[in-house]
């Protein structure tokens, strides 16, 4: 009797842990992996930026398959129910990698884009500094030029009042505009009889002359030389010829070059008056200066 009743305690004492047993679920490896999965995928900082949606879809999936199991239900249904909690959790994971590559991308292109905006503002600002400066170079030319210009028309104004200025003392010292020039003649009492060499009464002539001419750079002489009928042909011809000479080496000492001064001796052959009468032959007796006309006014001729 005893021995019945201690089998029967045993057995009961079984069944009892057996039904415990039975009543605690078991784990299931496709539930925790995707609970894995998914925890895995949480751990991401851009989770709920990029997975919102494919986070919350693999949380439902993943109470279901535990509802599954929880309910011991058939392995089937709740391997399905982890796998589609687990196809969540890897689109998840995808959708995050994309979404932080595109992130990268956009910053890649919004630094790419940066850079390029600073060099062509850096450009920008080149060109117009250069700008600037070219600007700033052409204002100063064109104050140059006109500082120039200026100074170049009073300068020929300052020329052609001085020039106006001699002319009128060449005419006050009876010098006659003709086709060939303004000719001046001075008369046989500049020099001795029979000479050559100027009297001293000839400087103030030859100075105003010489002025004239260094303010008239375009303009050439010619000085030639007459006598009268006394004496040898020779003789006048050489003392005519040596008279324009003293003239000339005058004009040269003053600091006229000497090409632009030409002399020649014409002697007794172009008198001004008749040789018969001694007022006559004092006429005749004369160095004549021609004074070429100006470039422009030759050229109109």
């Amino acid at each position: 009797m005893n021995t019945s009743k201690s089998r029967l305690a045993v057995a009961s004492a079984v069944a009892i842990v057996m039904a415990a047993c039975a009543s605690q679920p078991q784990p299931i490896n496709e539930v925790e992996e995707a609970r894995a999965a998914l925890q895995d995928v949480e751990s991401s900082p851009d989770a709920g930026k990029y997975a919102a949606a494919e986070i919350s879809a693999a949380h439902e999936a993943l109470r279901n398959a535990e509802q599954l199991a929880d309910k011991h239900k058939s392995q089937k249904d709740i391997a399905q129910a982890a796998y589609v909690a687990r196809r969540h959790a890897d689109i998840a994971v995808e959708q995050i990698a994309k979404g932080q590559a595109e992130e990268k991308t956009a910053a890649a292109e919004a630094e790419r884009a940066r850079v390029i905006l600073q060099a062509r503002e850096q450009e920008a600002a080149a060109a117009r500094s250069q700008a600037e400066a070219a600007e700033q170079r052409a204002d100063a030319l064109r104050r140059q030029a006109e500082t120039a210009q200026a100074q170049a028309q009073a300068t020929a104004e300052n020329a052609q009042r001085e020039a106006a200025e001699l002319a009128a003392q060449l005419r006050d010292l009876q010098a006659k505009q003709t086709d060939r020039g303004l000719v001046l003649t001075l008369g046989d009492v500049l020099f001795d009889t029979g000479k050559a060499t100027l009297k001293p009464g000839a400087a103030s002539t030859i100075d105003r002359l010489a002025a004239f001419l260094e303010k008239s750079p375009d303009r050439s002489v010619a000085i030639e030389g007459h006598t009268d009928s006394v004496g040898s042909e020779a003789y006048n011809l050489q003392l005519s010829q040596n008279r324009a000479n003293a003239v000339k080496a005058a004009l040269v000492a003053k600091g006229i070059p000497g090409d632009r001064v030409t002399t020649v001796g014409k002697g007794e052959d172009e008198p001004v008056a008749s040789n018969g009468e001694a007022a006559g032959r004092q006429q005749n007796r004369r160095v004549e200066i021609i004074v070429s006309n100006p470039a422009s006014v030759a050229q109109r001729q």
